[in-house]
């Protein structure tokens, strides 16, 4: 694609928005930046790299000469993109853009839950494998960054991909298309479940025929639109599914790999469908099963997702602050359901429009209480009128954890699965994982120092 002398406009200067101004100028492009912050930390680099700056709002005046538009992912429709596109002016992600210059098979991961860590294995195995791979995308590294690099050209791209950069999607194809799930999730940005779960299946209808469609036996919404696709739809999990849990193993019915679950490096009863996905999409890449069964072995998980913190008086405290959504927290909490362990529940942030009644079926389960913190509390709250679990709010998180080892009893767990996002009292749900880890580990220290007089 040849962009010299293209006066292209990206809107949004965050992370994604900054990796992409570094290719265009690369490409030889015009660039001009705009945001609606008039003041932005970012905006300097990008004037340094040769961008235009354009800040303050995001009217269609501002968009006047753009030959092409490009969009981060927290930016949403504007109707300045409207106006563009009845001129013919091509709006695209930073993602579509990127996977223009990209020759290597590209495997895209999606879904409500699960994404970085399927994301993340796959990943593992690709590097395993001995190819140069390139590991990011929504996980952290925008997929810009692996333009020109080895792994672009030679090996593998992995990406982690959302709703929202998949949104503005026409020429970028997956190779492998995953799509672990679809739950209630940023209902605060789409009309409804159906809006959410159409930009999801975007990853599907852009694949070309030689491609591979990836969804969960028996999950009828995932399967509907990995339909669309014009590759070959596989499956995993269920009874039916290419790489499924058989007995205590994971066995993959095409290549014969077999690993004993109690081999897996992670826990939890929702990453075997997780190891399930990601083996699947390894083997579809010509990935040898004995790489693939090392990786699954080798591999503990990401931080902040079912972390053990500490044991404290006969109670373990679990870190599972990236369940920013019901269905995760849900999924969390299934784990401890089928291992009979009851659980003091830690829950709340920004609310992000979906139902709670799921939240509370799933915890008057296996609860032993709830606590609740930030601006969703009393939302979360009214979901549970009537419920006789035992409920206490708190305004910081060292209240929630006082409060949650309150209520546990000997045997039990206490578990952060906000079922929130973070941005009401914390940086990111990395932080809020990090804050509720300091304040377990000083619960810990007051506790043994006070047992120690």
């Amino acid at each position: 694609m040849e962009l010299t002398g293209t006066r292209v406009t990206v809107v949004g200067l965050g992370q994604s928005g900054l990796a992409v101004v570094r290719l265009l100028i690369r490409k030889g492009a015009r660039v001009t930046v705009n945001d609606g912050r008039r003041e932005l930390e970012l905006g300097a680099e990008a004037e340094k790299l040769g961008a235009t700056l354009s800040l303050g709002d995001h009217e269609p005046a501002r968009f006047a000469d753009a030959q092409l538009i490009v969009v981060s992912p927290g930016v949403p429709a504007l109707p300045a993109f409207a106006d563009a596109g009845r001129r013919g002016i091509p709006v695209v992600s930073e993602i579509e853009l990127a996977s223009w210059f990209i020759s290597a098979p590209i495997v895209g991961i999606t879904g409500t839950n699960g994404k970085s860590t399927v994301t993340t294995l796959i990943g593992k195995m690709c590097e395993a494998s001995g190819k140069p791979t390139f590991t990011g995308g929504n996980l952290g590294t925008p997929l810009s960054v692996a333009v020109d690099s080895e792994a672009a050209e030679h090996g593998y791209v992995v990406a982690e991909l959302s709703s929202f950069q998949l949104e503005r999607v026409e020429k970028f194809h997956a190779k492998v298309g995953v799509l672990l799930n679809v739950t209630d999730d940023h209902l605060d940005r789409y009309e409804n479940l159906a809006a959410y779960a159409a930009a999801k299946g975007r990853l599907f209808t852009t694949q070309h025929q030689d491609g591979f469609a990836i969804a969960p036996a028996g999950d009828q919404l995932s399967l509907s639109l990995a339909y669309a696709s014009p590759g070959k739809l596989v499956t995993y999990a269920g009874v039916d599914g290419e790489v499924r849990r058989q007995g205590d193993a994971i066995v993959d019915t095409v290549s014969g790999l077999t690993l004993p679950i109690a081999e897996l490096g992670i826990r939890g009863e929702h990453n075997l469908d997780n190891a399930c996905a990601a083996a699947l999409a390894a083997r579809l890449l010509g990935i040898d099963a004995a790489v693939i069964a090392e990786v699954l072995r080798s591999f503990k998980g990401l931080p902040h997702r079912m972390q053990q913190v500490a044991t404290l008086e006969g109670v373990d405290y679990f870190d599972d602050s990236k369940a920013t959504n019901v269905g995760a927290s849900i999924a969390a909490l299934a784990g401890f359901a089928r291992a009979k362990t009851k659980v003091v529940l830690i829950a709340g942030g920004v609310d992000k429009g979906g139902s709670y009644e799921p939240l509370r079926t799933a915890l008057e389960k296996t609860g032993a209480g709830l606590v609740l913190i930030g601006a969703a509390g009393a939302l979360i709250a009214k979901a549970f009128e009537g419920s006789t679990l035992p409920i206490a709010h708190a305004k910081t998180m060292a209240d929630a954890v006082a409060a949650a080892h309150k209520l546990a009893r000997f045997g039990e767990a206490v578990l952060l699965a906000p079922a929130c996002s973070s941005f009401d009292m914390f940086k990111s749900y990395a932080h809020r994982g990090d804050v509720f880890r300091d304040a377990v580990l000083a619960l810990q220290a007051s506790v043994q120092e006070g047992q120690a007089r």
